[in-house]
């Protein structure tokens, strides 16, 4: 099995510009200066995904306050992600990465193990991108549940 490129800390960040769930495009630069936390998820409205964008959605007050802001990138269409973000509240971008050069340019999209086989598919994964445009946090292959209170407890 052939593992996508990851990044590690102190890695530029692959810039983006995609459009948003409104059709609205949002690029990495629109954050210049800011810490961000970059979330990448395979899909709207499935279990775990729908888990770790309202954990996401709880934190954010939390997370504002420490100055990071909340980006989550998937496959879907804009109209998927609208869908999304209306029925869980999300109080955040949802872009969306339909020709997955993003997840790809960030390692969260190749091979991986969905129940046993290997399939191409989204890697789970997180990224801060810090003021300076680089890496200070790079997990993949995270679990839905809990996952924000492990970033939590790593930004601490």
């Amino acid at each position: 099995m052939t593992e996508a490129k990851r990044l590690e800390i102190g890695d530029v960040a692959p810039s983006f510009t995609l459009s948003d769930d409104q059709g609205n495009s949002v690029s990495l630069s629109d954050f210049a200066g800011k810490r961000v936390l970059v979330y990448f998820y395979p899909r709207a409205n499935t279990p775990g995904c729908t888990k770790e964008a309202c954990d996401f959605r709880d934190s954010l007050e939390q997370l504002n306050g420490l100055d990071i802001a909340v980006v989550g990138i998937s496959p879907d269409k804009p109209e998927a992600l609208a869908k999304f973000r209306a029925d869980h509240e999300l109080n955040f971008p949802l872009l969306s990465d339909p020709e997955k050069e993003t997840l790809a340019a960030y390692g969260a999209f190749g091979e991986k193990k969905n129940y046993g086989k290997v399939v191409q598919g989204v890697i789970r994964s997180t990224f801060l991108v810090e003021p300076d445009g680089t890496i200070g946090q790079a997990m993949y292959n995270v679990k839905a549940t809990g996952h924000v209170a492990r970033v939590m407890k790593g930004l601490s």
